[in-house]
């Protein structure tokens, strides 16, 4: 817990800030006339509790102090790596086992989060790390230590559906990153001309192994999203891979094919048009065809006493056929669900 002690003067309010170190204590310094602002301007002031001298100042545009009527003050509560952060973070960022120092300087990073000057104590003192305090002023917020494994995690989101992680290994008190993951949505672009976010995702990793640098990009999708409504799904028996049949907003249907690992291996639609049936659905509502690059792929159920008995996909291409068998186990909703809605790509046989 941090404690407060509410100095006046006649042009300014100071808060002494003390129990967050045995080393040194922080004073805030207010505006005149902000002191009851949400938003204030301000410094802040590290003090040498030994010497009382004054070894770090940092001024700030966006200084949160909370002033109730009993005149009893208190910072937002610490919580990593968005809002309601702390005036001063005390703690070990480096992994040294000895705290450090971040220290409010503004609110500079994205979206107005709060961006940080970063104080490493060595064993000449509090010493500003340009290295550090890069991490708390380009990313959304405080950076955020993971003392399990020691490394540091990033975070940058920009508009509705892109976000990149960054995670730093220290290395020699500086810190490097090995993993950047990037998450950025995939575009359809329509035959008419038009173009549409897709319901699938694409994510790049780039990893360090040293000085080697290797990158990965995948396709995934999260069914759970409010906008997807999953018709039927089930798993191949050969290798376990999960067929899932969906619609987007109760218009386009989907068809993908996703590993164990859930990156997607296959989707289709490729192109969207409003224009075209990409799907067929025969009267009986048990089998579901579209064509790809000179392949029919037909999911089937097998239907015996109002009960489904088996399931899977046929794929026809160069002339030979594959049964794809799926497990009846595995098995949600069906194809009938196909018909519920209006769906733009699907056309009755």
């Amino acid at each position: 817990m941090i404690g407060f002690t509410t100095i006046n003067t006649f042009s300014q309010t100071n808060f002494i800030i003390n129990s967050f170190s045995d080393k040194y204590k922080g004073m805030i310094t207010l505006e005149k006339g902000l002191k009851n602002e949400i938003i204030k301007k301000g410094k802040t002031t590290i003090i040498d509790i030994k010497t009382n001298k004054e070894v770090i100042e940092i001024k700030s545009n966006a200084l949160h102090v909370n002033i109730d009527k009993c005149r009893v003050t208190t910072t937002n509560a610490l919580k990593l790596p968005y809002a309601d952060q702390n005036i001063i973070i005390y703690q070990d960022f480096n992994f040294d086992g000895i705290n450090d120092l971040a220290i409010l300087d503004g609110a500079y990073s994205c979206y107005g989060s709060p961006t940080y000057q970063i104080y490493l104590e060595t064993k000449q003192g509090l010493k500003h790390s340009p290295e550090f305090t890069r991490l708390a002023q380009e990313y959304c917020g405080m950076f955020k230590p993971n003392y399990k494994t020691k490394t540091i995690h990033t975070m940058i989101k920009s508009g509705c559906c892109r976000f990149t992680d960054t995670y730093f290994k220290i290395i020699n008190n500086i810190p490097k990153p090995f993993l950047i993951v990037e998450e950025n949505p995939i575009f359809n672009n329509t035959e008419e001309g038009s173009i549409s976010i897709s319901p699938f995702r694409k994510r790049t990793k780039t990893t360090w192994n040293g000085n080697k640098k290797s990158i990965e990009i995948t396709k995934y999708i999260n069914l759970e999203e409010e906008e997807i409504t999953k018709i039927t799904s089930f798993k191949l028996i050969k290798n376990q891979k999960q067929v899932v049949v969906f619609n987007v907003n109760n218009r386009m249907l989907y068809y993908a094919l996703i590993k164990p690992n859930k990156t997607i291996e296959f989707s289709y639609p490729i192109k969207l048009s409003l224009e075209k049936s990409d799907f067929k659905i025969n009267k009986t509502e048990d089998k579901l065809t579209f064509n790809n690059n000179g392949a029919t792929y037909k999911i089937y159920n097998t239907h015996h006493q109002n009960k489904i008995i088996k399931i899977g996909i046929i794929v026809e291409i160069n002339g030979k056929t594959y049964n794809l068998k799926g497990d009846v186990n595995s098995l949600t909703g069906s194809l009938k669900n196909v018909k519920k809605v209006k769906l733009y790509n699907v056309v009755n046989e």
